[in-house]
């Protein structure tokens, strides 16, 4: 009686498997009647048969490759109708099914689709043509469904004839939004397009831009690949590789492509992230090849795969490295668990599905649970004739629990939600008993203006017929021994930005960044990216940042300019410093030097005015002027040192003004007291009556001093008016700002200090005409050696000037005013200084009258004297003379001096040096 039934049994499963539909009724999966029918496309089965033994026949053949999450999903929708039918939300109007099996194939869902056009309540299945399908009501008001992009592509265009809905619960294909040539169509999913930005910005956030893709040949990896390629470039991301591979596993090159495609894994060793958009069952073929040849990757999975709990129960899948992927949005499916528990007390004489499940079940009652998925699936018409005695009367409703996969289950249960509150919208108003109160097309209207509640959020289809519900970030986790599809982020679609649960899911984002998925190394801070001969801007070499640029993050494409004017920067910088301000500050140890030899020449005038003051009546200070004279140099000088001050600390335009001006005019006004000193000492020793006309002529001391003077104040009043000198921040240097004052103008400055150096060559030319005076009369020698310091330290400032910059260029004229300050300073006054305090015998008016004989004596043998006068009380070596001292208005003759000395006649004329061996001249006026 056993082998009875086990033949019985064998024949009924044979009989199921491999005879084709006998009449359109055998076509439906699963059906239940109602006021209101509402048609459905799943991929129950992975492919139809193609017999090869006959040529190809117009004939559906049946399917095989039993899909447990597909299943779940018809159950899913049968499910919805029932809680519906059992609610008040349409209020006594029944809503039936009948489900079509695509077996993902596009010819099967094409039949399935003509059937749904028919005309209803006819028992021939007609499909009438007409122009005008207003009035015309077909056997279903809407579609749910299909699976596969590709096979909603073409139902829906075959429904457009009828504007019949369709809605899919699984289809994400980014060229299904174009409502001009999908315009029935509607879907409780999103986009492609915010499935391939996700996944391009989950990529750019690990930081990998070096990934490969694997897809399908057909609508659905086309479109994908094309939505993902524009994310990737968006976000910065190369695709290394692109491996497509035929759209069904009985292709024949199907091995040769899948091989073809693990040979570039291998190949580029950098890659090792990979995008796979394919389905189930060909991700299946995929990773056992990849287990095989030991490929160790991390794989981003598109919603098709990303929870398919069988592909997660491959054995050994922990080798294949990390899976992330995106599934649909799920949603609060409790009631769906407890339907599938109490599935065995529902009727299944109208669900063929759920029939054929029931014999897998008993054809694999022998295999362990862990494989009960894969011999589903995998089962053979010869492997169901021998196992199909061991009989098992279970549903195992914890193994259809296990293989949910909840983005898929909610969005088909969402499906079925909207086009009931839809029919209730369009129900208000007429009696929906009758199957002729509305066609499909105002039932689309109602539909895309829908608006449900679904866990406690409102939804809706937007303009372009998607429900925008967003995605679930899975991650696959080995937990106790087995592969564990968990979530770990909610993808916000119009925020654009991941959301997690808790910090633990956060902390495993963030762990996907040590997987490393790049063409180049990442360019560190301070470096930038320096585009290759390749064509992908993610293979690069790392430069560092030039001069006055920084990066401040890693991979970036350019480097950052500083402000020049106000930050600087190093070759491989960071960050730009800003650059110091620098200028000649007080507590610069140069600056407190220079102040220091200034202080020092400001003591030393005050000594040598104390000395010369002391020493009033003496007559090396009536030889060097008088006192007057001296005051006035000596005032000068200190005038000189003084502005060196304004040439320290931080420059004010008060001081930039000031300082030049105030160093060229008390330096002016210095060398013309100079100069009068020289021309009066040449006035005095000159024996040439025509030299001494010409220089008396000249010897004007007041209009000299203020002549010069005055010259030296217009070129500065004109400089300060015209071309004023003013504050000046220099940026020549790279890391500081050299605070100065510029000039204003180089050729006022140059007329300025080519004044100076005429006055002082003047100066010179006379001083040293004089040179060969008495020796206490030798003031000529050392004006001209000061001069001559004069020249030298400016002429040397000029190049040195030139080519200083920097905050020590104000030092270097700093320096050249206190060489040539003090050379004028000592070579003027020290020697006399000398005199007076060391030299004292020959400071007596006896001394200087005995010298001033030598030199007349050593002179072209004549002496002519001066019409001015001699001192009254002038001292001699042997005989006194009178006090008349060469006053003109009484003993002048014909512009001779005349001597008269006690006892002897007035010697007139020229007097021979024989005859007054023993008589000491005196001094002239004109040197004392």
């Amino acid at each position: 009686m056993a082998l009875v039934g086990l033949l019985i049994l064998c024949f009924v499963i044979s009989f199921d498997m491999s005879h084709t539909c006998q009449n359109a009724d055998d076509f439906v999966g699963a059906s239940s009647p109602g006021d209101i029918v509402i048609g459905a496309l799943f991929a129950v089965h992975r492919k139809m048969l193609h017999p090869d033994e006959y040529s190809i026949r117009p004939v559906f053949q049946n399917c095989v490759g039993f899909e447990i999450q597909v299943f779940l999903q018809t159950l899913a929708m049968i499910h919805a109708i029932e809680m519906i039918n059992n609610s008040t939300l349409l209020s006594g109007i029944t809503l039936g099914y009948e489900i079509y099996d695509t077996c993902a194939e596009v010819t099967k869902a094409m039949g399935a689709a003509v059937r749904f056009l028919s005309k209803f309540n006819t028992s021939k299945n007609e499909v009438e043509f007409k122009c005008n399908y207003s009035d015309y009501i077909p056997r279903v008001k809407a579609v749910i469904g299909a699976s596969y992009s590709e096979v909603t592509m073409s139902v829906s265009r075959l429904l457009n004839l009828q504007l019949i809905p369709q809605v899919s619960q699984a289809s994400s294909a980014e060229i299904l939004s174009d409502k001009i040539r999908f315009p029935s169509f509607l879907r409780t999913v999103p986009s492609d397009f915010y499935q391939t930005r996700a996944m391009a910005r989950l990529i750019h956030m690990s930081g990998w831009n070096w990934i490969g893709i694997i897809a399908t040949d057909d609508d659905y990896g086309r479109f994908a690949l094309e939505s993902f390629g524009i994310q990737a470039m968006a976000n910065n991301v190369c695709i290394a590789y692109k491996e497509m591979l035929p759209a069904f596993l009985s292709d024949s090159t199907i091995n040769a492509k899948v091989n073809q495609a693990f040979e570039k894994i291998i190949k580029e060793t950098r890659v090792n992230v990979i995008v796979v958009f394919m389905r189930q069952f060909h991700v299946m073929r995929l990773f056992q090849k990849a287990i095989e040849r030991n490929i160790n990757k991390v794989w981003i999975a598109s919603d098709n795969w990303s929870a398919a709990v069988k592909v997660s129960m491959i054995p050994y899948i922990k080798r294949l490295g990390t899976v992330v992927g995106f599934a649909f949005k799920s949603g609060n499916i409790s009631t769906f668990h407890y339907f599938l528990k109490t599935l065995h007390a529902k009727p299944m004489e109208n669900n063929k599905f759920l029939n054929e499940y029931m014999l897998l079940l008993s054809t694999c009652a022998h295999v362990k649970d862990q494989e009960l998925s894969n011999c589903i699936s995998n089962c053979t018409q010869e492997s169901l004739m021998y196992k199909a005695g061991e009989n098992n009367q279970t549903l195992k409703d914890d193994f259809l629990i296990a293989n949910i996969e909840p983005g898929f289950i909610h969005s088909t249960m969402l499906a079925v939600q909207t086009i009931a509150y839809a029919i209730r919208e369009q129900c208000q108003d007429r009696n929906c008993k009758n199957p002729f109160a509305f066609a499909p097309w105002e039932l689309l209207e109602k539909l895309k203006k829908v608006k449900i509640t679904d866990s406690e959020k409102e939804v809706h289809f937007d303009v372009k017929g998607d429900m925008n519900t967003g995605y679930d970030v899975l991650l696959w986790k080995e937990i106790n021994g087995q592969m564990e599809i968990t979530n770990m982020a909610e993808y916000d679609l119009q925020k654009d930005y991941f959301i997690f649960p808790d910090e633990e899911k956060k902390n495993e984002f963030v762990n996907l960044k040590k997987f490393q998925s790049k063409c180049s190394q990442e360019c560190r801070p301070g470096q930038m990216k320096k585009v290759t001969a390749s064509p992908h801007t993610c293979c690069y070499e790392c430069v560092y940042c030039p001069e006055n640029h920084y990066s401040n993050q890693t991979d970036m494409d350019h480097c950052y300019l500083c402000n020049n004017k106000t930050h600087w920067s190093p070759v491989n910088s960071t960050k730009c410093h800003k650059k110091t301000v620098q200028y000649l500050s007080w507590n610069d140890w140069f600056a407190v030097l220079l102040l220091i030899l200034s202080g020092l020449g400001v003591v030393l005038i005050v000594i040598i005015t104390a000395i010369f003051t002391r020493y009033l009546d003496t007559p090396v200070v009536k030889a060097s002027g008088g006192l007057v004279i001296c005051y006035v140099i000596l005032l000068c000088h200190f005038f000189i040192f003084f502005s060196t001050g304004f040439f320290i600390g931080e420059p004010k335009e008060f001081k930039c003004k000031t300082r030049q001006a105030l160093f060229g005019i008390s330096f002016v006004l210095c060398i013309s007291c100079i100069l009068m000193k020289s021309l009066k000492i040449l006035l005095a020793f000159s024996f040439d009556p025509k030299i001494q006309n010409f220089l008396k002529s000249l010897y004007k001391p007041i209009p000299i001093a203020v002549t010069c003077t005055g010259i030296q104040v217009i070129i500065c009043t004109f400089w300060v008016i015209f071309r004023s000198p003013f504050v000046e921040q220099n940026f020549s240097i790279r890391e500081v700002i050299i605070l100065e004052c510029n000039e204003g103008s180089i050729v006022a400055l140059g007329i300025m200090l080519g004044y100076i150096a005429t006055l002082a060559f003047i100066c010179f030319i006379f001083a040293f005409k004089g040179r060969k005076l008495p020796e206490n009369y030798n003031e000529a020698k050392f004006i001209t050696f000061g001069m001559l310091i004069y020249f030298i330290a400016w002429i040397i400032f000029i190049p040195v000037y030139t080519t200083t910059f920097g905050k020590y260029l104000p030092a270097v004229e700093i320096i050249v005013i206190l060489i040539s300050n003090y050379g004028i300073l000592c070579c003027t006054f020290l020697p006399k200084c000398y005199i007076i305090l060391y030299k004292q015998e020959a400071n007596t008016k006896s001394a200087f009258l005995k010298m001033i004989y030598s030199y007349s004596s050593k002179s072209a043998g004549s002496l002519t004297v001066s019409q001015i006068s001699l001192e009254t009380n002038c001292p001699v070596s042997q005989f006194p003379i009178t006090n008349s001292c060469c006053k003109s208005e009484k003993i002048s003759v014909n512009g001779s001096c005349h001597f008269q000395m006690p006892g002897q006649r007035l010697i007139r004329g020229k007097l021979s040096p024989k005859n007054v061996a023993g008589i000491t001249p005196r001094k002239r006026l004109s040197s004392i």
